[in-house]
């Protein structure tokens, strides 16, 4: 009961970190920009011309089919080594988020619960200080962005200031949570004994 506990009170403190970030501070937002407004149309008009539905698209690319014929990689790599390049997410339908945020808000609430579980989970396997937890809470979150964030820097470009944004994000609210974690695991253990 007490990790069930411990994890709904991180997953409270994450989201509420998460709000903090991406509606008082600008981590939530490094490296996002918004494009010029008179020309979105015009760009959606093009994407849809050139996808077959809900996706992500990379332009430039070639099918991977291609790509072992040795004259087509080649006259790839020589027509696009100087273009620009893009990673689209594309959504024929539309961002439900615009309209309502509702959904996405429980979403959310539910990974942190999720995330906030397994950590309170892991923090309670042994007799750790606070601090040692809070550490655990800590290398979850560098182990997260590692192993999703930093991939998605290097090979699909991902801006820098994208990057580091995730990791203030995820590390500075993973540390609150793992201390809000750790109190409650660290509390309840105390007045058991």
């Amino acid at each position: 009961m007490r990790v069930l506990v411990a994890g709904i009170i991180g997953a409270v403190v994450m989201f509420i970190w998460g709000a903090v970030a991406h509606m008082a501070l600008p981590i939530g937002e490094m490296g996002i920009k918004v494009p010029a407004q008179a020309q979105q149309d015009t760009v959606l008009e093009a994407v849809k011309a050139s996808t077959s539905g809900e996706g992500i698209y990379m332009y430039p690319s070639m099918d991977m089919a291609q790509w072992n014929d040795e004259a087509a990689r080649n006259a790839f790599i020589a027509g696009n080594k100087d273009k620009a390049y893009a990673f689209v997410v594309y959504q024929p339908g539309g961002n439900p988020a615009i309209q309502s945020m509702g959904p996405n808000l429980i979403k959310q609430f539910v990974s942190c619960l999720l995330a906030a579980w397994l950590l309170a989970w892991v923090a309670s396997l042994g007799p750790w200080s606070f601090g040692r937890r809070v550490a655990i809470a800590g290398a979850f979150a560098l182990f997260l962005w590692f192993s999703l964030a930093v991939p998605h820097w290097n090979w699909y470009l991902f801006p820098m200031q994208f990057t580091l944004g995730v990791l203030l994000e995820q590390l500075i609210g993973w540390l609150l949570a793992g201390a809000a974690i750790a109190w409650w695991l660290g509390r309840r253990s105390k007045s058991a004994a």
